[in-house]
């Protein structure tokens, strides 16, 4: 990572786990291993645990995150949650996209664009996922895939507005399997999405853009894929849900 010219961020995925009690106290458990950690973090919890977790991170520089948001400000959509509702419980970051969104709940490319876009109107830092499925990485078309998500997932957002989103590479087949992306294969698709940044919107923009690994990083793992020049933090799943494991991974973006 390049702490120069963009933030490392370490991002707790919790997915569907924790009551708001239980929230409270892996947060507690998190805390003391906040102290100089030289990099962002952010939970992101489930919508029932939001209050909890803005209340428990209270005084330690810890920040919030939702896992969706929805594109349009209100309106006659049962289940969802606009981008007001969710900077009014004290939200931060939301992430867009996930692999799981799109596999189980019928994300797109386009609804990824304009839930980007709801999030940045909205005041929160989206975290857009991209990342391929493991037949297109056996049929040689990441690049072809990961760029064709960051064009769209990008589309109609000025560079102002880019340089406050945050990317997660998740290479879908490495997202809770245990399978990691080698060390060089995340440099690689990382390098390759700040490379389309800069297609899009110019070196200046692309270098200030915070890119996550998001595959199965963990606290042994962490140290050196993090060491990548291209891999500014990560998005971290199971791993997020152990406040032993979490610590590591964040002491090791700190270093």
């Amino acid at each position: 990572m390049r702490k120069e010219l963009r933030k490392a961020i370490i991002a707790g995925n919790w997915k569907m786990n924790k009551t708001r009690p239980e929230a409270a106290t892996l947060i507690n458990e998190i805390k003391p291993l906040m102290q100089n950690n030289g990099c962002e973090v952010v939970v992101c919890v489930p919508f029932t645990a939001l209050v909890a977790a803005v209340e428990a991170v209270k005084d330690t520089g810890i920040r919030v995150g939702a896992q969706n948001v929805h594109f349009e400000a209100s309106g006659a959509f049962t289940g969802e949650i606009s981008a007001a509702m969710l900077k009014e419980i004290g939200a931060e970051y939301v992430i867009i996209g996930h692999s799981e969104r799109r596999q189980y709940f019928g994300e797109t490319d386009e609804t990824v664009n304009k839930r980007t876009k709801s999030a940045l109107s909205g005041g929160l830092i989206p975290i857009v996922c991209v990342g391929e499925l493991l037949w297109e990485r056996e049929a040689n078309i990441t690049e072809e895939v990961v760029s064709r998500q960051i064009k769209l997932a990008f589309a109609g957002i000025d560079a102002a507005d880019a340089a406050k989103i945050v990317i997660a590479y998740e290479p879908v087949w490495a997202i809770g399997t245990g399978v990691t992306a080698t060390n060089e294969q995340a440099q690689e698709a990382c390098k390759l999405i700040r490379d389309r940044l800069a297609a899009l919107y110019g070196k200046p923009v692309a270098d200030s853009v915070t890119i996550q690994y998001g595959g199965s990083m963990n606290a042994a793992n962490a140290a050196e894929l993090l060491a990548k020049e291209d891999v500014d933090g990560g998005l971290i799943g199971g791993a997020s849900l152990k406040a032993a494991d979490f610590g590591v991974i964040i002491k090791a973006a700190a270093s």
